[in-house]
């Protein structure tokens, strides 16, 4: 299996900077993106300083034999089995220590965090996790679906029933989430595997294209810029942006080649 991948960020249309970051592995089949809050600076500190502790960490436990350390594990909580589940836990487990601890130190960054979306590629499958409102979705064949749900209080009251999904555009707090990284000592991450298949396109992006650009459109210009990942996501970025650009854009596409 070969993975091509690309990625982009951009400011949107109504912010005057980008508190977005992301990663595309130049040593292993590995992709994130973040997307920082906290206001002007640390919201841009806490994403990139994710990307940049998850990287390091991945770096340094490339040719690790021994079992990956799961500190502050909840008790009850099923470990997890192998070893790229760990591996992403535990990247992500760090770079929220290094955050929150940095949000202590310095009363700018009181309060900063991020959310973060990854996955990593093996071949029997993906790997993915997350933690907040970054998504993942999966383009097969004609079909694109949404791999992740987001840790965010609206989504709490669909689940429950208390909110419907057309009443979302109207509801006062949908932009709260309900985790995040940095925010408090310990982190929940979540995390699922999936097989893929030959041609499948995996899209990591934060909520600046998830809300402005919906699925339908963002299915269309996956289909017709398969072959050309680059392109593919300058045009989401565009589509955000021709609808808005409320906030901060990112795409990042993974395709797996068999």
């Amino acid at each position: 299996m070969r993975l091509q991948c690309a990625g982009l960020t951009d400011t949107g249309m109504v912010r005057d900077h980008n508190e977005d970051s992301f990663l595309v592995s130049q040593t292993e089949s590995f992709v994130v993106v973040a997307d920082g809050m906290g206001g002007h600076q640390s919201g841009e500190v806490a994403s990139r300083m994710a990307i940049n502790e998850i990287e390091s960490f991945y770096e340094e436990t490339l040719k690790q034999e021994s079992p990956i350390d799961l500190p502050l594990w909840p008790a009850g909580r099923r470990k997890p089995k192998s070893r790229e589940e760990r591996r992403l836990i535990a990247s992500m487990v760090r770079a929220n220590s290094v955050i929150h601890r940095a949000a202590g130190e310095n009363p700018k960054y009181n309060g900063m965090g991020t959310t973060c979306v990854g996955a990593f590629f093996v071949e029997e499958g993906v790997m993915i996790a997350h933690v907040g409102d970054s998504r993942c979705y999966r383009l097969r064949g004609d079909e694109l679906r949404q791999m992740t749900e987001d840790h965010s209080l609206a989504n709490e009251y669909i689940r429950s029933k208390i909110l419907r999904p057309e009443d979302l555009p109207s509801f006062p707090y949908k932009n709260v989430i309900t985790r995040a990284i940095g925010l408090q000592d310990t982190v929940e991450v979540e995390t699922n595997f999936y097989e893929h298949a030959d041609g499948d396109i995996y899209l990591l992006c934060s909520d600046g294209l998830s809300d402005p650009v919906k699925e339908p459109q963002m299915r269309e210009i996956l289909m017709k810029y398969s072959n050309d990942l680059p392109r593919a996501c300058r045009e989401l970025i565009i589509a955000a942006n021709t609808n808005g650009g409320p906030d901060n854009v990112t795409a990042v596409l993974a395709k797996t080649i068999y």
